[in-house]
């Protein structure tokens, strides 16, 4: 109900013509974007049901709206998004991707539309370890990530010695598989950014906490292939977003009022 009452009032809003809102009108092409589904709050599939939603899908439909583009959603793994994109199989990819320098060498990233810091998550009750040093510093302790993402990267330069065979870090196919594996007892330690970790620790029945302060901070983007004319559309509407108050209101519906995984 949140999700739809937050819509419509935002499809009011975007009646106006393109023109009028001093955007690029797109002519209604289709665009194709690789998902992932696998990265609560910003992209999930609602349990029980097949319903993909998020913020990242409120977020491409309000700028479908205001660009007039029709958003064709196409999953993919994460291990193959960025290769996938950059080939041209996809107009673009989303899932929570880190604006980094590596990255940016094949695929063209957006504006950034979210900023995050990466935290500690631990089982509620961890006496073992309160920051990076002294998880490090114990080597009997695990890390639990998917590879290639931010959290493993964060993990093993970060947090571990820089060697990515490093064996304490434990690596799954998916982020909630590491978070299962945490609550379990298979690992010590998941790395998230704040956008998720707390709606983890109120989706676990006090199973699990944060520990530490943050350690660092990253900019999510849309990512594209190099030189898409889709770059300059998309960024003129994520600076309308932020100036009119859409993505702080996605922001309070996503991760206040919207349980993780509801």
């Amino acid at each position: 109900m949140i999700r739809r009452t937050f819509l419509a009032a935002l499809a009011a809003a975007a009646a106006l013509p393109a023109a009028a809102r001093d955007l690029p009108d797109l002519g209604g092409r289709e665009v194709a974007i690789a998902v992932e589904n696998a990265y609560p709050p910003l992209q999930y599939v609602r349990p029980g049901t097949n319903d993909a939603v998020g913020w990242e899908y409120d977020a491409i439909a309000e700028m479908a709206e205001r660009l007039n583009f029709t958003p064709v959603f196409q999953n993919t793994s994460w291990d193959g998004m960025i290769p996938a994109v950059s080939g041209g199989e996809y107009d673009m990819g989303m899932t929570g991707i880190t604006i980094r320098e590596d990255r940016a060498e094949v695929v063209d990233f957006s504006d950034p539309y979210m900023r995050s810091e990466m935290r500690m998550l631990v089982r509620s009750g961890e006496d073992r370890f309160d920051d990076a040093e002294s998880f490090a510093a114990d080597t009997d302790l695990l890390i639990g990530a998917q590879p290639g993402t931010t959290p493993f990267y964060v993990g093993i330069y970060d947090v571990l010695d820089g060697d990515e065979q490093n064996p304490r870090m434990r690596q799954f196919e998916t982020f909630g598989a590491a978070v299962q594996a945490l609550r379990v007892g298979d690992v010590d330690l998941a790395l998230t950014d704040s956008t998720a970790t707390q709606g983890y620790v109120d989706s676990a029945d006090g199973a699990l906490e944060i520990v530490g302060e943050p350690l660092g901070t990253e900019d999510f983007g849309f990512i594209f292939p190099k030189g898409s004319d889709l770059v300059a559309p998309m960024n003129a509407a994520i600076a309308a977003m932020k100036a009119d108050g859409t993505m702080d209101d996605l922001d309070r519906i996503w991760f206040v009022e919207t349980p993780l995984g509801q």
